[in-house]
């Protein structure tokens, strides 16, 4: 097995066309298709079914080439730092849960290059999708938090998947809220404040609990929406009075004009509690060059943000 046949097989699995992958890789389609031949003789697996409508990945081949992915990945970014990069681009991405702070990292990095010559890739989504994206490397780098109601579970999720979490920054809980919402201008507010408002929170699937996205998870909340993006959680808060519970950092020009965070008011039933937020790696991984500069640029979001949702120790 050499390191063309890994490029060209994940090329056709990102493509899922001979043609199309050819086409990227800028060979020929016979060329490309007995590379592929060779390589699953080699190996004893059909990894792809050619169809009319293109290639399906069998389920020995999905294995296959999720193992041979974190394979590729580590070699590429070794290539990157002791050669020019040819006509391929390279590939950077990162997996993160809804924060600001995070997107407007990512646009500061992805500045400072030439998208001609790069493949960037910014995946907001579930905590289990961080947690996969990172540790088959489609992404680089996922941002997430864990506080001591998940910390027992997330743990575990990284051992078991290989991936290391490393701090950047601690925080209480705040309610998020549009300006004119009728407890905007409290200078604190209670889960008793909130009961009349629906919560709004990122769906997660199986184990939503623990794989939250949003602080007090745990509390039960009378009124609850789901939703899967931002532009929709925007929406709702704004137009049925929602609210959502976060960390307090907030990016004016990412979330829009009109929202505003007021820190959560704990009592005796319902504490505070402290997200720890923090970006994972594979483990035992080399960290790109755009790695680097991405953690530069979190940074110096982070060094920008409102001191006062810090949490000191």
């Amino acid at each position: 097995m050499t390191i063309q046949q890994v490029l060209y097989a994940l090329t056709i699995e990102e493509y899922g066309s001979m043609n199309k992958a050819a086409e990227k890789l800028y060979i020929v389609q016979p060329t490309l298709t007995s590379a592929i031949q060779e390589l699953e003789n080699e190996i004893g697996i059909t990894i792809f079914m050619r169809t009319n409508k293109g290639v399906i990945v069998t389920p020995e081949g999905a294995e296959f080439l999720e193992d041979i992915r974190g394979f590729y990945r580590q070699y590429d970014i070794v290539m990157q730092k002791y050669k020019e990069e040819g006509s391929y681009k390279r590939k950077f991405g990162v997996s993160t849960q809804h924060y600001t702070f995070a997107v407007r990292a990512f646009v500061d990095m992805a500045k400072e290059y030439d998208m001609n010559q790069f493949d960037f890739a910014l995946r907001e989504t579930t905590t289990q999708n961080i947690i996969h994206d990172v540790s088959t490397l489609k992404s680089e780098i996922g941002v997430l938090y864990i506080s001591e109601h998940n910390r027992k579970v997330m743990t575990k999720l990284f051992i078991e998947n290989s991936v290391e979490f490393h701090p950047l920054i601690k925080c209480r809980a705040f309610v998020y809220l549009w300006k004119e919402h009728p407890l905007a201008k409290m200078e604190s507010i209670s889960f008793e404040d909130l009961k009349n408002y629906p919560c709004v929170s990122f769906e997660q699937g199986e184990n939503s609990e623990f794989l939250a996205e949003e602080i007090l998870s745990e509390n039960i909340y009378p009124q609850t929406l789901r939703v899967t993006d931002r532009s929709t959680m925007l929406n709702l808060v704004r137009a049925m009075n929602g609210y959502t519970l976060c960390s307090g950092i907030i990016w004016g020009d990412l979330n829009g004009d009109g929202y505003i965070v007021v820190p959560y008011k704990e009592d005796e039933e319902n504490p505070n509690s402290i997200m720890e937020i923090g970006y994972i790696t594979k483990k035992n991984s080399v960290m790109s060059k755009i790695g680097v500069k991405y953690l530069e640029e979190i940074d110096k979001a982070l060094s920008q943000i409102d001191k006062s949702v810090i949490y000191e120790e």
